[in-house]
């Protein structure tokens, strides 16, 4: 349920492996022998799978997606190329070298960069409200319970069950899909905003206390939640110490978001399965 910021970045290693997808290699092509056998690009690739092989592929899902969208033209990408290597100068080369890139991948970066920039520079402005009204919930905590399940359907049915006065905490691990659930009965602590899904805050700082929502669907699922107890928090900080703060927060959000809807645009059809979690949690997200 906490909040994650998903930075949309490749590293050399995982670039790598995407580069084990060569239509012009085999997968058993041998890309290095030793005396003790061996290695073949299918070896790699399987080893890059296990260590960064989710975030590769949410990488490159979200620079497809991206990319379907927004686009680079040969001409900008040349330009702020040769920009960028003359930015470096003649450490453009020791640079390569420290960083462990190629040439090749250095310029994918670039161009990389240039998508993002696209998206930010699509997306409406910060208002002053809207940093106001994040400010107001900082100053409010909560402490909340939920119960999470796969569908609509059976968040009503959890829902009937607990205004005939069922028991929030037994509910909660008889029907909630998240593990820790079975512990804690679905309780939730004490939190202010910032540390839950964006769907789930906005539902549950809105929610009078000892009330239910209604399903509250987010990328881990839909969710029951009632709040049982508020409390005021005394902030140390004024409202212009932090808005800087919190207008970059809301501008984390509004990337997220964008991201979630492109994702959703390009249709993505799962081939294996190891990476279901990750989609997931973009698919989920609807905006």
């Amino acid at each position: 349920m906490r909040k994650t910021m998903l930075a949309l970045t490749l590293t050399a290693s995982i670039l790598a492996l995407s580069a084990c997808s060569d239509n012009n290699a085999t997968d058993n092509e041998v890309i290095a022998t030793t005396k003790a056998g061996s290695v073949t690009k299918a070896d790699l690739y399987n080893e890059m799978k296990g260590s960064v092989g989710a975030q590769a592929f949410e990488n490159l899902i979200l620079k497809k997606a991206i990319s379907n969208e927004y686009e680079v033209s040969d001409k900008e990408l040349k330009a702020a190329i040769k920009e960028q290597k003359e930015s470096y100068g003649e450490n453009f080369e020791a640079f390569l070298k420290q960083q462990n890139w190629t040439e090749a991948f250095f310029e994918q970066q670039v161009e990389l960069k240039m998508l993002n920039e696209k998206l930010i520079e699509s997306l409406d402005e910060i208002t002053e409200e809207q940093i106001k009204a994040e400010y107001e919930k900082m100053k409010k905590e909560i402490h909340a319970r939920h119960i999470v399940v796969d569908d609509e359907k059976t968040a009503k049915e959890v829902i009937a069950k607990l205004k005939e006065d069922g028991d929030f905490a037994e509910l909660a691990k008889e029907y909630s899909t998240e593990t820790v659930a079975k512990e804690t009965g679905g309780d939730l602590g004490w939190f202010g905003p910032g540390k839950m899904v964006q769907e789930f805050e906005d539902a549950a700082f809105t929610l009078p206390e000892n009330e239910l929502s209604e399903p509250v669907k987010t990328s881990f699922g839909y969710h029951v939640i009632e709040v049982t107890e508020t409390r005021d928090v005394e902030l140390t900080e004024s409202y212009e110490e932090l808005k800087p703060g919190i207008e970059n927060g809301l501008k984390k959000q509004k990337f997220e978001e964008a991201l979630a809807n492109l994702v959703s645009k390009v249709d993505v059809d799962l081939k294996d399965e190891t990476f279901k979690s990750v989609l997931e949690g973009w698919q989920g997200t609807d905006k």
